[in-house]
């Protein structure tokens, strides 16, 4: 009698992992450099799946079918690239793009370099082959990941350069002083560094500034111009090498650590326009607030007239929507009849002579019988994908920030020639990511990592009585949204442009220092401990790839 008791798992049902090994070791090359955000236990997971045994060939092909968008939207879950609802928020934007910005946008996506390594890596995984069982590798190489990911991510456990960025921050940012409540003494594991978040929004809720409910009766009158400049950053300037334009001397002071918390213009722009409250979430933008935050509104209560200046259209985005309904600024739009047109956006909409769009605004002031007002200047020259009139090709960003720095310039000096009392803050947005880096190319802005919301902030008093300084005065302290609003607050009486003397350091003095929060749709990155950390999709926080 014959004992037939069948193998419950037979020898020729295991199968290895084939081209999947491949697929992984692309991944084990990119995470050893820091281009991905990897998860161990969901590629083990996906290893499993592949590996267990069939019995038929024709299940095995099927699983491999089956397998491919698996891995496909793994791989995209483990890179820095925007999430499925990032990408469906702003589908109705992509959609606005040209098609020669698009082509553009996916000719910077290739990188040709990886594509090389990628292929040289592919020859010698199939000589290698012949000999070594490389499902056996791959295996124990997933399995010693996810080993070492139950004391943290694995990534900050592979070469320690991919810890940090090379932040063009001022060096006294991590030496200040933390605001109550604020220390970061604790270690930056995810838990701790959410609490330090949910920490930092409570203690913003409790940030205001306190503007006068009326002016002295000897206040002198004046105007305010807020320009706000779509893409440009401090970082922006030092690959363009413009640092040193004649501009930056023309301020009275400047603040060097400035965080603009966004990295997208109508959150930018929303957070300007309530910057006379601490800084709250990008979720909180989009909801009714104090009105007591609105820095335009506490203008108008004291007499200053709002007005609304653009060069483009403000359609792209809801852009000029999202100012009336979130930032609560109704000033009806300055004419831009017979302003030329001097580039082409990306959306293919034209973008005006920023120089013209000044010079209306000075002449209208000029005409205009109100002794006071404040200005809303929002410019976009320096946009990525904006290119010159009839080219299809994105300009070069160099030539658009000289000229557009020439022409605030200008701008100033003819303003200084008018006789005009003019306070002058140039406030830009968020950076043009000119650099990119391991999360994301140059252009893109998904991610408000410090290089792009690092921006430099310049205030000029025009027309003062007193003489101007040498040199701008400096402000080196980590400072957002608040500093604007309060120190414009400060001046609001006008005495600044009457008086024969003013010191700038005792009119800067002590202005509200804020911690390096950053945060768009899906990601918050902030300082922590003198490091970037970052936290895609209200995931776990890992520290910012270099």
């Amino acid at each position: 009698m014959s004992d037939n008791k069948p193998s419950t798992l037979h020898g020729s049902w295991w199968r290895g992992l084939g081209g999947w090994n491949f697929y992984f070791l692309i991944k084990f090359g990119l995470l050893w450099y820091g281009y991905l955000n990897f998860h161990a236990l969901s590629n083990l997971v996906f290893l499993a799946w592949l590996l267990f045994p069939l019995p038929s060939r024709r299940l095995h092909r099927i699983r491999h079918w089956v397998s491919v968008p698996i891995g496909f939207a793994l791989f995209w879950h483990d890179t820095w690239l925007p999430g499925l609802d990032s990408i469906m928020s702003q589908g109705s934007q992509l959609a606005g793009f040209s098609a020669a910005y698009l082509l553009d946008l996916l000719e910077r996506f290739i990188n040709w370099e990886m594509i090389g390594a990628g292929f040289v890596l592919l020859v010698l995984y199939m000589f290698v082959a012949q000999w070594i069982r490389v499902t056996v590798l791959v295996s124990l190489m997933l399995i010693w990941l996810n080993v070492l990911t139950i004391a943290g991510p694995a990534m900050n456990l592979l070469p320690s350069k991919a810890a940090t960025p090379e932040v063009a921050l001022n060096d006294k940012v991590s030496t200040a002083k933390a605001p109550d409540g604020l220390d970061q003494s604790a270690p930056p594991t995810s838990a701790n560094l959410t609490a330090w978040l949910n920490r930092f929004y409570d203690s913003e809720r409790q940030r205001v500034t306190h503007f006068p409910d009326a002016l002295p009766a000897d206040s002198q009158p004046f105007d305010i111009l807020v320009i706000n400049i779509c893409s440009l950053s401090w970082s922006d300037m030092d690959v363009a090498q413009l640092r040193d334009h004649p501009l930056w001397k023309h301020f009275d002071i400047v603040l060097n650590n400035y965080n603009s918390a966004t990295g997208y213009s109508g959150p930018a722009g929303i957070r300007l326009l309530r910057a006379s409250c601490g800084q709250t979430s990008h979720t909180n933008l989009y909801k009714p607030t104090d009105q007591r935050c609105y820095l335009f509104d506490n203008l108008a209560k004291l007499g200053f007239k709002q007005e609304l200046m653009m060069d483009h259209t403000g359609v792209f985005g809801n852009y000029l929507k999202e100012l009336r309904e979130d930032g609560n600024l109704q000033a009806p739009l300055m004419s831009q009849a017979g302003i030329a047109p001097e580039l082409t956006s990306f959306d293919g909409s034209p973008v005006l002579n920023d120089g013209q769009v000044m010079q209306r605004w000075l002449d209208d002031r000029t005409k205009s019988s109100d002794a006071r007002s404040a200005t809303f200047y929002n410019l976009i020259p320096l946009h990525d994908g904006t290119r010159e009139l009839g080219s299809t090709r994105t300009a070069e960003w160099q030539p658009r920030a000289k000229v557009l720095f020439d022409q605030l310039d200008t701008f100033l000096t003819n303003l200084e020639k008018s006789g005009r009392r003019v306070m002058v803050l140039v406030v830009p947005e968020h950076g043009a990511a000119l650099q990119g880096d391991k999360m994301q190319m140059s252009g893109l802005r998904d991610i408000p990592s410090p290089s792009i919301t690092h921006v430099p902030v310049g205030i000029k008093f025009v027309g003062m009585k007193a003489p101007h300084q040498g040199q701008p005065l400096t402000i080196d302290t980590p400072t957002s949204l608040l500093a604007i609003s309060e120190i414009v607050s400060r001046v609001v009486d006008g005495q600044v442009f009457n008086a024969p003397n003013v010191n700038m350091s005792v009119l800067a003095d002590n202005l509200p220092q804020s911690p390096v929060v950053s945060e768009n749709d899906n990601a918050v990155v902030m300082m922590y401990q003198g490091k970037p950390w970052i936290r895609l999709n209200g995931g776990d926080w890992v520290a910012y790839p270099q």
